[in-house]
């Protein structure tokens, strides 16, 4: 078994292993070096399961409550898909019934692998060295950009979260997936005028099943104007440009909220050393088996696995990462 306690010989605070994130899946990371007996750490850039308390305040998850659990904690839910405020719950208990050791409000800014064999770790905070290390990551921080003039006004949100701050607004919401189709039904439902920008011909397939015809029922009566095979080429204060098949349209617009999907931290992924495959995902070298990347003692859980396919890994199916990860530190 792994063994480093205390202080290193430069002062610094020693880990058999350091989990950067405090997901569910580093959740369920901590949990599984907790029964092994491991001295952990668990590192958070922002609050317990930052990125799921990023979500629509309304959201409701695809998978039901016990495909949803770690740590043996039951999750009971009054409805058949828990929301995000009952997963917000939930986390907390799983955290607070295993009294994880979590360091919140604390950024990695830089990982290092040493001569010896050791990751030396730097947070805004201070500090670590560690045996292994499990990028339990998210990729809810880095939302791909528009990439168009004006993107950078205030008008331009790359999150969702609350449908009121729009009543009576024009909004142009950028998109095809789950996340547009709830901001462009919330929105519209609480008072906004509502359009939908789709760079394809139509709404992805992947939209919840149960959303799916109420959105195309919108747009077919012409509640929400969707401009399908159109790009957002120019935003200003009080308007929008859409190049459209019928050429390019100029819309009056309060609001511009792009929901064009996020990606891993790459640039973080690729400092420590990880390798990727020459794929259009860009998809981490790591072995399946257990969790391993190409860098020693360096582990991969969660939705990170994935690369650019980041609807791949859930919590559902990547839970048993942990248990795979910490099998192998302690064989």
């Amino acid at each position: 078994m792994l063994s480093i306690v205390g202080l290193n010989s430069d002062g610094m605070d020693g880990y058999d292993l350091i989990i950067i994130g405090a997901g569910p899946i580093g959740l369920a990371c901590g949990i599984e070096a907790k029964k092994a007996r491991l001295n952990y750490l668990i590192i958070e850039k922002g609050c317990l399961v930052n990125s799921l308390y990023h979500y629509p305040a309304n959201m409701t998850f695809f998978s039901t409550s016990e495909r949803l659990e770690i740590g043996e904690v039951p999750f009971i839910s009054n409805n058949p898909k828990p929301t995000r405020a009952d997963a917000l719950e939930y986390y907390r208990r799983v955290c607070s019934s295993w009294d994880l050791h979590v360091n919140l409000y604390e950024e990695v800014k830089e990982s290092k692998l040493s001569i010896m064999g050791n990751f030396s770790i730097t947070t805004t905070k201070g500090k670590y060295s560690a045996r292994a290390v499990v990028l339990a990551l998210g990729f809810y921080d880095l939302p791909f950009l528009l990439n168009v003039p004006g993107e950078n006004l205030l008008k331009v949100k790359h999150y969702y979260n609350d449908p009121h701050p729009y009543y009576r607004q024009k909004v142009a919401v950028i998109g095809a997936a789950n996340s547009a189709v709830d901001a462009a039904l919330e929105t519209w439902r609480k008072g906004a005028e509502v359009i939908m920008v789709v760079r394809e011909p139509s709404l992805r397939e992947s939209v919840k099943y149960w959303v799916k015809p109420d959105i195309e029922n919108r747009i077919k009566e012409g509640s929400i104007k969707a401009y399908f095979n159109s790009t957002l080429t120019r935003i200003t204060e009080t308007q929008i440009e859409i190049k459209t098949r019928e050429g390019l349209k100029k819309l009056a617009n309060d609001f511009v909220l792009a929901m064009t999907g996020y990606q891993p931290p790459f640039e973080l992924m690729k400092s420590i050393g990880i390798q990727f495959h020459d794929d259009e995902f860009h998809t981490p070298i790591y072995n399946e088996n257990t969790m391993e990347t190409n860098v020693s003692g360096l582990y991969l859980a969660g939705v990170v696995c994935g690369g650019l396919k980041t609807n791949k890994w859930f919590i559902e199916n990547s839970r048993e990462h942990a248990k795979l990860i910490i099998k192998d530190l302690v064989n």
